[in-house]
């Protein structure tokens, strides 16, 4: 079948997985660092990070030492027990985020991550409205999808939303000013949005949907599934804008590549949940909090957010020119504009062994790699993009998909 079809590889017969997404032709079997090895014995320099969930990279001595310590001690146990992993990971995350953030809710995803704080907006109150901005993407659950910019045009499914959203234009104040009344249960936002392209917003427009937050009494909701956890050169990126949020959510990098998700919230917004409003069977188990614990102690003594800003500057130094005609985003969450589509130059990459990826802008290669990258990495990238340009823009219909 076609893309996202029923089926292995795209197979339409016989028992497979149903595709996420269309298939780049490798297939990884190990890796080290940055760097990936192919079944076919090539290796490639990970510029991607599935999809920034790779944190730290592959066969992580810290990691891999931690999964297995607490695999051989408690694999799992329900969350009606105490567990001291558990309590030590809540405690480290909520001391990693802005003051104030104190209250930790661990889950699974991004998109049920997103999916409670979003149920922690309506709780207590009569409200039907969420606002989201223009190029958002939030997830894929009822909720979270709810909110992702498009959902409803291309693939949302229900046949209705569980509350009304009012999409907003990136950094535009008037028309923030007008969405934001006494209806309006939350303000969900990314403030460097992932998926389209790497697009950060403006400082002022964030400190302004902040007060007009407090005015109306709405939940300030930070999406920082992609673009937190350091990858930007703090511990999350809204706070390069000098703004707290009401509720923080986090996933991807949170666990370095172990399936994780957390809504870390004010004191005021968690209350709201009494005794069994919020659940979940597989979230805040041992495995997955004794490596968030490990990776907030690694990014903390390795000052990885730090690194991310210099290697930044390093692809905006080397990288620019040729097929890159603009480099946008912030610390190791880059989008680079491209002149011939962006499907096209990731693919020669591959080519050149270097996995990057695509964004919803068809001109936009997106950079999202683990925050262990040297500079001998960005030098490789930057070698393979100038061989690239070398050779010319390809011609019309050689342009690759997008």
């Amino acid at each position: 079948m076609g893309p996202g079809g029923w089926g292995a590889g795209g197979s339409s017969g016989g028992a497979g997985e149903i595709l996420v997404h269309d298939r780049l032709p490798l297939e990884i079997v190990g890796g080290q660092g940055a760097w990936l090895e192919a079944a076919d014995g090539r290796r490639f320099l990970d510029f991607y990070g599935g999809h920034a969930t790779n944190l730290l990279g592959q066969g992580h001595p810290r990691l891999v030492a931690t999964l297995r310590n607490q695999a051989g001690r408690v694999f799992f146990q329900t969350n009606l027990v105490e567990l001291e992993t558990r309590r030590r990971a809540a405690e480290e995350l909520a001391a990693f985020a802005p003051e104030g953030l104190e209250r930790v809710f661990f889950v699974n995803s991004g998109a049920e991550a997103n999916e409670n704080a979003l149920r922690l907006a309506f709780m207590g109150n009569d409200r039907k409205r969420v606002v989201a901005v223009e190029g958002s993407f939030h997830g894929r659950t009822g909720a979270a999808g709810a909110c992702t910019h498009g959902a409803r045009r291309k693939w949302y499914a229900f046949p209705r939303t569980p509350f009304e959203v009012t999409f907003i234009p990136r950094d535009d104040p008037a028309s923030l000013e007008r969405a934001m009344d006494e209806d309006a249960a939350a303000l969900i936002v990314e403030a460097v949005q992932g998926v389209a392209g790497a697009r950060p917003l403006a400082a002022s427009w964030l400190r302004r949907a902040r007060a007009l937050c407090d005015a109306s009494g709405s939940v300030f909701i930070a999406d920082e599934i992609q673009c937190g956890m350091g990858r930007t050169g703090k511990g999350f990126a809204i706070e390069d804008a000098g703004v707290v949020p009401d509720v923080i959510t986090v996933a991807k990098g949170l666990a370095g590549g172990f399936p994780a998700g957390a809504v870390i919230a004010k004191e005021e917004v968690a209350a709201r949940a009494g005794r069994g409003a919020l659940g979940t069977t597989f979230g805040g188990g041992p495995l997955a909090t004794a490596l968030i614990a490990a990776v907030l102690r690694e990014i903390r003594e390795g000052e990885w957010p730090r690194h991310a800003l210099a290697m930044e500057e390093l692809i905006r130094t080397h990288c620019a020119g040729g097929c890159v005609k603009e480099i946008q985003g912030r610390g190791l969450l880059l989008g680079l504009r491209t002149g011939p589509p962006a499907a096209w130059v990731r693919d020669r990459l591959l080519e050149e062994g270097v996995l990057a990826g695509t964004a919803a802008d068809p001109r936009i290669l997106r950079l999202m790699p683990p925050l262990i990258i040297q500079e001998e990495h960005v030098l490789h990238l930057a070698r393979a993009l100038e061989r690239i340009a070398s050779e010319g823009l390809p011609l019309a219909g050689e342009e690759g998909s997008s």
